[in-house]
């Protein structure tokens, strides 16, 4: 066995040829350094030699050692300019002093290294820098398990039951602590100039507050831009919605370089339009119809919602605003509408914010008829918040909500020529409907 991590590790012919053999290799685009050959050979050696790939001694844990090792050997060579016994550092005023023994918690589990060392003291290793106990990846491992939900107690088992990482409490809080900084420079970023569409939403989370456990409202905003792409713009806690605090939210989005929106979609979130027409007086806010009709089935009893969502349908489904109208009061007079008054009461309440929807052609109603690109997000920031319980402060709250947003890519977005994602269906035939409807707004985006 520690002849063939030889082999990878003083690059023989063996291990460094980057064709693959048999088979075609499944990214050209990228080098490959242990080729097929030299894998089966590995993995028929631990076979014969009863070496687990995973695990303690296993394989992937020796060739990281050595990997590693070897690489801090190069560095000391680099470094001193001469080889190991050669004559020439007779004399150089610096040598070899033997090895410091480390431990190092990497993906493969924890390693001991024997990090070489120098008789100045003058070596500052790369590979495995002073004072460093981990590697990055065991940073990208806490924070993935992080952001998919999991408790610090639950992080420290998984890490334990799978890679034989020993964590502690601290080291675990540490290392999710160190996104705050992250956070911040994410919530100050500049962002485009135009947005067609901007998605307003809230989760509802526990929070402790001055000694007391409090719901508070965790709003997004997720914006699309001119190539039907979404993004998080930003996360904002709040124990109440205003029109103060809305006012705060969109001149913040404005200050990061937001001039102009075409339309805000939202769940007729209190003071809201107000704040939006303070900052981009020529933005349509619309009520998000899918908000509506869950709102209005909470009053209707289960026998009679499929009766009632049908007859709802009938009035968003509306060509004209004429007849959307028309079907509402056609609906409300019905024996079923009479049944529960509520439900027009908090229709005729939103109109004024459901109404645009009507002007809209058919291929943007599409992009702005439902909060649903938002609800998919907060759907999964939900499933991973509740397993919290409450949190001890919104830092902590904003921390865990940015990681799961940056697990679902919707996070990273300053690489504009070479940003991935896929845009809204039909987006093309929206974007063009919206610069017809919307002339020369679109110009700057």
């Amino acid at each position: 066995m520690t002849e063939v991590v030889e082999d990878v590790v003083q690059g023989s012919a063996l291990g460094l040829d980057t064709a693959r053999v048999g088979r075609p290799r499944r990214d050209a685009g990228e080098p490959r350094l242990v080729d097929d050959v030299l894998a089966d050979r590995l993995i028929a050696q631990a076979a014969e030699q009863g070496v687990e790939l995973l695990g303690e001694g296993g394989l992937l844990k020796q060739m990281t050692k050595a990997i590693l090792e070897r690489s801090l050997q190069i560095e000391l060579t680099d470094h001193l300019g001469y080889e190991h016994s050669d004559p020439a550092g007779a004399g150089s005023g610096n040598s070899r002093n033997g090895t410091t023994p480390k431990r190092l918690a990497t993906e493969a589990g924890h390693i001991d290294l024997e990090v070489p060392r120098d008789r100045q003291g003058s070596f500052e290793p790369q590979t495995v820098k002073k004072g460093v106990r981990r590697l990055d990846g065991v940073d990208k491992l806490v924070l993935g398990l992080y952001a998919r939900g999991m408790t610090v107690r639950d992080i420290q088992t998984q890490l334990k039951e799978t890679f034989d990482l020993d964590v502690s409490h601290d080291l675990v809080s540490k290392i999710t602590d160190g996104v705050l900084e992250e956070v911040a420079e994410w919530q100050s970023r500049p962002l485009d100039t135009v947005y067609p569409v901007i998605f307003l939403d809230a989760i509802i989370c526990k929070v402790r507050h001055e000694g007391t456990v409090r719901n508070k409202a965790a709003h997004l905003a997720v914006g699309v831009d001119a190539d039907g792409r979404k993004e998080v713009l930003g996360i904002w806690v709040e124990t109440a919605e205003g029109a103060s605090f809305w006012l705060r939210v969109m001149n913040e989005l404005k200050a990061r370089g937001v001039e102009d929106v075409l339309v805000v979609v939202c769940d007729g979130l209190r003071g809201l339009p107000a704040a939006v027409t303070a900052c981009w007086p020529a933005a349509i806010v619309q009520t998000c119809i899918v908000h509506l009709v869950r709102a209005s089935l909470r009053w209707v009893n289960y026998k009679d919602r499929k009766r009632v969502t049908a007859e709802l349908r009938r009035i968003y489904n509306a060509p004209t605003e004429q007849a959307a109208r028309k079907a509402l009061d056609e609906w409300t007079s019905s024996e079923v509408g009479k049944n529960y008054p509520a439900i027009k009461r908090q229709w005729e309440s939103a109109w004024e914010q459901v109404i645009p929807f009507f002007a809209f052609a058919p291929e943007v109603r599409k992009v702005i008829y439902t909060t649903n690109m938002i609800e998919s997000i907060n759907y999964q920031l939900r499933r991973i918040s509740k397993t919290r319980g409450h949190f001890p402060n919104d830092d902590a709250l904003v921390k865990l909500l940015y990681l799961g947003c940056k697990e679902l890519g919707r996070t990273d977005i300053r690489g504009r020529e070479g940003r991935g994602g896929r845009s809204n269906y039909n987006w093309k035939l929206a974007l063009n409907q919206f610069d017809i409807m919307f002339p020369g707004r679109l110009d700057q985006a």
